[in-house]
């Protein structure tokens, strides 16, 4: 299995660092570079726990469909999401969120595994955890330009 973490620090506070995490159509302005569409959202138009998502994206121009479901939700403290069905074999993403000086300090563990036995492995240890890093660190850029916009003070 492929694993990443990242952290990035959010001018923002935890509550609302988790919050904007949970927002679909902030997670579909953040991937719009890859073209990724919600093609089926969660009811009610927000993640909560146990709702699923179908996503359309192209990457590598090749689309793909992915099916996934929130679970762990722990206001403001972190949730989990993970794939049900599409590329992956396996693909779990846990998202936590801390008190920092600076607003939030934001840990993103990804786990994943792509199909296809050794070659699949081989794919993932040359190139896709790289892909895969660089794709949510620009989702967390996104998500704290939204957060930190101008004249935006951190609130208590």
């Amino acid at each position: 299995m492929a694993r990443f973490v990242l952290e990035t620090v959010v001018g923002a506070t935890p509550a609302e660092v988790f919050a904007a995490s949970l927002d679909p159509a902030l997670h579909v302005k953040s991937m719009a570079r890859y073209g990724e569409t919600m093609i089926e959202a969660p009811a009610g138009g927000a993640f909560t726990e146990g709702t699923t998502a179908t996503w359309r994206a192209r990457h590598f121009g090749i689309p793909f469909r992915l099916r996934s479901t929130v679970f762990d939700i722990d206001p403001p403290r972190g949730f989990s999401d993970r794939q049900i069905a599409g590329p992956f074999h396996d693909f779990l993403h846990e998202h936590r969120f801390e008190e920092h000086p600076a607003g939030t300090l934001m840990h993103d563990t990804v786990t994943f595994h792509s199909p296809f036995g050794p070659l699949g492995r081989l794919v993932d240890a040359m190139f896709l955890r790289t892909y895969m890093r660089r794709l949510i660190q620009e989702r967390n850029a996104i998500l704290a330009t939204e957060l930190e916009g101008p004249g935006r003070t951190l609130s208590a």
